[in-house]
């Protein structure tokens, strides 16, 4: 079978996709893969592999009609031109403007994977009226949206059940539409591999886009109430800047380095020495699919501290392999921390229990086969992730 895979960037292809893409060409099919941008060394990845690679504009951020038509264009011109039989699509715009060309061009299966109902679907209660206008009217659009191009999905993938239950409220999943649910993008165990805990103060680490909705100002303050009591903590933040509505912008982290309250690393190319490096990982998040850099912290042995909201208590058992706390709680965050930094022994024994489950239930070559599974490419009958949306 021919597979087109459409997704935002290059980037995510390669460092999410890959388990998928490999199980794909391992079973015979042949992979075509399109997103936004052109990275030489991620080409050279997928020519490596003879998946043919396409550079499709999109535009991540923002409504923009005439720039969307003519993603929606290309996109119909690029599956005419490589007559897939399968078009698989994650984010919301390659979702929706993926699904929707699929359906002009004559694709006969298409599935659709929700990776997190992102900056639309989260609410803040931080914001002040002209920014929740602003996340109202963006919630009304991407609903509208999926509204329309989700029913010309035959398959809907989630990465957790909460996802799954807002879609069905809400009746943007259709009765017959098969729906699945799997164990986020998993994790690659011989990549992430177990690093010992480091010597020296204790150290938390926070890896995620900077942006409100992440938690990162949660993280800033609660790294300020920790320091009242051990000045001697280290707060490191990384990740990049983001067009995102509700991104942190330079200056506000310019501000924090020189209070000494954080230690921002930029964007990281490799996470891993930053995982190392620390003791504890964090993520405030209000809400995601399946956080992928929890995942890989707890490949690497790290206890988590993240918060009890859809996606992020998916992968945390709380007081077992880290904490979870209430989301957009800065004080309840920082007792987190202190908590994490008085008892090494409960540090030990949750980074013990992080490695096991991200090995018992992420590991990212079985979410692959069940992926598979569920888009009815690979026969895996002691697992069926998926079901029949009910009329």
């Amino acid at each position: 079978m021919h597979i087109l895979i459409l997704g935002n960037a290059p980037k995510t292809l390669v460092n999410f996709r890959r388990p998928l893409i490999e199980a794909m060409l391992k079973a015979g099919h042949r992979v075509t893969a399109a997103a936004a941008g052109f990275d030489p060394k991620l080409t050279a990845w997928f020519a490596a592999r003879d998946v043919a690679y396409f550079d499709v504009p999109i535009e991540r951020a923002g409504l923009n009609p005439l720039a969307d038509i003519r993603t929606l264009a290309r996109f119909v011109r690029l599956m005419r031109a490589t007559k897939p039989d399968l078009v698989f699509a994650y984010m919301i715009k390659p979702v929706v403007y993926g699904l929707i060309a699929a359906r002009i061009a004559g694709v006969q299966r298409r599935a659709a994977m929700i990776t997190g109902l992102g900056y639309a679907f989260t609410e803040s209660a931080h914001e002040g009226l002209i920014a929740r206008a602003k996340r109202a009217g963006v919630h009304v659009a991407a609903r509208a949206a999926y509204a329309l191009a989700l029913p010309f999905a035959d398959t809907v993938i989630f990465q957790n059940g909460d996802d799954r239950a807002a879609f069905a409220q809400l009746r943007l999943t259709r009765a017959g539409q098969r729906v699945a649910r799997v164990n986020g993008s998993g994790v690659d165990l011989a990549h992430f591999a177990p690093a010992p805990m480091p010597e020296g103060p204790i150290t938390f680490l926070m890896i995620a886009r900077l942006l409100r909705d992440k938690g990162v100002y949660e993280y800033v303050e609660a790294a300020r109430q920790v320091k009242r009591t051990r000045p001697e903590a280290r707060f490191v933040l990384a990740g990049p800047f983001d067009p995102n509505p509700a991104a942190v912008k330079p200056a506000e982290v310019e501000a924090w380095m020189r209070e000494g309250v954080i230690d921002y690393q930029g964007a990281l190319d490799d996470v891993r020495p930053a995982i190392a490096a620390a003791h504890v990982f964090v993520l405030p998040s209000y809400r995601e699919g399946c956080p992928r850099t929890v995942l890989e912290a707890m490949a690497m042995g790290r206890p988590v501290i993240t918060t009890n909201v859809p996606g992020c208590r998916e992968t945390v058992e709380d007081g077992v392999s880290g904490i979870l706390v209430p989301k957009q709680d800065a004080a309840a965050l920082a007792r987190a921390a202190l908590h994490l930094s008085a008892d090494e022994m409960f540090r030990r024994k949750a980074a013990t229990q992080a490695l096991r489950t991200a090995r018992q239930k992420f590991d990212a070559t079985q979410v692959a086969a069940d992926m598979l599974h569920s888009l009815s490419l690979g026969e895996n009958p002691q697992r069926r992730p998926w079901t029949r949306e009910a009329a």
